[in-house]
């Protein structure tokens, strides 16, 4: 008997409440269901069902492993889903995270335009800058900025990131542009009032007598804010020098709009990963979200237009 007959069985039976809807649906005596589900009782050691003559009821041990074996089961339909009809076909849900200010910036106009390329794909964008747990809360990949922490989960780097110092050129013309990290005392900086990704300050690239070193600074300022977009916005609108990721501002400053000031110490850049819980065997539609993100991304006009 099919070890996978058995799995199917055992789904139906559960799902339908009872032998024989299950055996209806399958054209077959419920005898024969009985059978399968006694083959796969004795083969795990278990007991799946407590079954009576009116129904049939999940024990602990079936209820967790009904969900086990719908996983396996859903897989294995999307595998024979994707390479039907002669080609790759993605099929089921999408469920993704980012964090607020990249997602809707360069997370959430891709995700219509990739659904437009896999329409039998359903797919959920969860915004927000806590970091979730991918595995524990369902979700089937999350887009993260910054270093990498070693972790059970595997990361693809997507595209660099860079932090820059940028203001607007009045700001300058006004205050002055800084020639060296230590002189931003002299200035009106706008910095984070709470970001866990910052409390060790602005990083610089500074030569040292041994070669140059990564040096973090903490500049202070009038403004304060714990929401970067805002920051950005009030550096924009020239109320200060901002140090803000390439992704949000490389837009401004193609146009103009910003400047980039102590270039000659930006510090090393990090990365724009895409991240999924450790598991084998990747779904498709995963694997063509994250080479669909990597083609964007890759694209020299991307954060021009997007910024």
């Amino acid at each position: 008997m099919s070890k996978l007959k058995q799995l199917e069985t055992f789904c139906a039976v559960a799902t339908r409440g009872g032998l024989t809807a299950a055996a209806k649906a399958e054209g077959v005596a419920p005898a024969i269901i009985g059978r399968r589900l006694d083959a796969l009782e004795e083969r795990l050691g278990v007991k799946l069902l407590v079954r009576t003559t009116r129904r049939v009821t999940l024990t602990h041990e079936g209820s967790a492993f009904l969900e086990d074996c719908q996983r396996v089961l859903g897989d294995l339909a999307n595998a024979e889903a994707s390479v039907s009809a002669g080609g790759i076909k993605a099929s089921g849900h999408l469920s993704l995270t980012a964090p607020a200010g990249f997602g809707r910036h360069h997370v959430a106009p891709l995700v219509p335009r990739f659904r437009e390329l896999h329409p039998d794909v359903s797919i959920s964008l969860s915004l927000g800058d806590r970091v979730v747990d991918l595995a524990a809360e369902g979700f089937d990949c999350a887009v993260r900025v910054g270093d990498m922490p070693d972790s059970s989960l595997v990361s693809v780097r997507l595209a660099d990131n860079r932090r820059l110092c940028v203001a607007t050129p009045k700001y300058l013309q006004q205050h002055g542009t800084p020639s060296h990290p230590a002189d931003l005392v002299r200035f009106d900086c706008l910095t984070l009032s709470s970001d866990v990704s910052q409390t060790r300050g602005w990083a610089f690239s500074v030569p040292q007598k041994n070669g140059v070193e990564v040096v973090y600074l903490k500049p202070g300022g009038p403004l304060g804010c714990s929401d970067g977009e805002v920051l950005f916005n009030w550096c924009l609108a020239g109320y200060g020098i901002a140090w803000r990721s390439t992704w949000e501002v490389q837009s401004e400053i193609a146009s103009g709009a910003l400047v980039s000031v102590l270039d000659d110490f930006a510090a090393p850049p990090n990365g724009i990963y895409a991240v999924f819980p450790q598991r084998k065997h990747l779904p498709l539609r995963v694997r063509l979200w994250v080479d669909f993100l990597k083609a964007q991304y890759a694209r020299p006009d991307w954060w021009q237009r997007h910024g």
